[in-house]
């Protein structure tokens, strides 16, 4: 299913693309006028050039790309970030660098990608108690090690 995405390119590069008929993003390229070092555990905030128009009652998720973490420790710091339908700005990215060594974003880099994400809104009902299940109010770890 293909949902319209009105966008808006100010960038140097071209929309973005999904890779494989299959893919589940699409990634999103850094627009800078110069490189940017992040080094380690310095965070950065990485201009893309896009805005877009996402129709309501749907998100565009902004997920890390798994070579970037893989081979760098370069991540997205709020993962998955989320710009709402009613967003009109451009879209930035947090990026971390939990690695030992600096790293160097260049103009027109693959840094994240994006998946738009169908959601709803929950309606909250105030309640004494909540119903019993079989996990109750176990927490963190609460499943154990298998």
């Amino acid at each position: 299913m293909a949902v319209k995405i009105n966008i808006i390119n100010k960038s140097t590069n071209s929309i973005p693309e999904y890779a494989t008929p299959h893919s589940a993003g699409v990634d999103l390229r850094a627009f800078i006028t110069e490189d940017i070092t992040i080094n380690p555990l310095e965070r950065v905030i990485i201009p893309t050039g896009l805005f877009i128009e996402l129709p309501e009652g749907y998100e565009a998720q902004i997920r890390p790309r798994s070579g970037l973490a893989a081979k760098f420790g370069i991540t997205v710091l709020n993962t998955p970030g989320t710009i709402d339908a009613d967003y009109r700005g451009e879209i930035k990215v947090i990026l971390v660098n939990l690695s030992n060594e600096a790293f160097v974003v260049k103009n027109s880099e693959r840094i994240c990608q994006m998946v738009i994400k169908e959601y709803v809104h929950a309606q909250f009902d105030v309640v004494d108690e909540l119903n019993d299940s079989v996990r109750g109010e176990g927490g963190f770890g609460h499943t154990g090690k298998n």
